[in-house]
Order: structure tokens, then sequence, then C-alpha cells
């Protein structure tokens, strides 16, 4: 194997890493949302049932129907933290993209972009990667495209200079 090509492997190779490191991240990051919401939802319904115990009349009623928004307001919060997992479960960090689509990382002139959830700034090995969603401004720009591609974005020019 000539010096190039062992270069490109131990690149392509490192790369893979970094990916499911980025992966891992965005799935502790889904299941913090997941677990802190159910654990809110938890605690609202305690205390819901803690005042049916303790309370009589409109300030009981009131009191509930409160319990009861902040039960509602924490399940879609869950409901949209499970369809992020959903989204994280279709990723291969393994696999190797030749255009933009979910599950690559994206380096560009301006920025490293995974291509996943919303996770917002994730740091692995010193250097800054971005995890958006592809439906995100940005991730829908990058979508499809392929090395060497540029493209502007909020008044900057970017071009992909690898796609993993």
């Amino acid at each position: 194997m000539n010096h190039d090509l062992l270069t490109i492997d131990l690149t392509c190779s490192k790369m893979k890493e970094i990916k499911i490191e980025l992966y891992k991240s965005c799935l502790d990051f889904v299941n913090q949302r997941i677990e802190t919401t159910d654990n809110a939802i938890k605690s609202a319904r305690e205390s819901a049932n803690d005042d049916t115990k303790s309370s009589a009349g409109d300030k009981y009623e009131t009191g509930r129907a409160m319990m009861q928004q902040e039960i509602d307001n924490n399940q879609l919060q869950l409901n949209e933290a499970k369809k992020l997992k959903i989204i994280l479960d279709q990723i291969d960090p393994e696999k190797q993209y030749d255009a933009v689509q979910l599950g690559s990382l994206v380096i560009t002139n301006k920025g490293n972009f995974y291509i996943s959830v919303s996770a917002g700034q994730l740091k692995v090995d010193g250097v800054i990667y971005f995890a958006i969603s592809s439906i995100s401004p940005i991730g829908a720009k990058l979508l499809r495209l392929q090395v060497n591609s540029e493209f502007n974005f909020n008044g900057k020019d970017f071009k992909i200079l690898e796609i993993h």
C-alpha cells in the first residue's frame, strides 16, 4: 500500500470514530430530554394526586387544571424528543456518503456539520461540530450537495471540503 492510500485510510478511520462520537452525543442529548420530560410528567401527576387528597372547591379545580396543563406541555416535549430518537435510529454512524444526507459529517471552509438532530455545538478531540437537523435552514441547503459544492448561507460563502 502506498503512503497516500494509507493516509486516506487513516483519515477515513478517524472520521468514522468522530462520527460515532457525534452520534453518541446526539443520542445522549435525546435520551436526556426524554428522561427529563418523563420525570416532569411523573412529578406533575404526583402533585395532582397529592392535591386531590388535600384540597376541595375552586382552589382544587384551578390547581388540577394547572397540573394538567403542565402534563400536556411536557407530553408534547416528550413526543418531540421521541421523534428525534426515531430520526437517530435511522442513522448508521459508520456509513460513508458521497452526497450530504441524514447521517453525513460535512466539513466546510466555515464549519463542521453533523446532519442528524438539532443538538447544537458538540466537541470531539477539541474540534467543534454542529449537530443540525436536515430540515434546519442550513441543513436543507446542504442536502444532496457533494464535495467542492459551494453555497451561500446568511451572507457567507461556504465550500464543502469533505463528506463522511
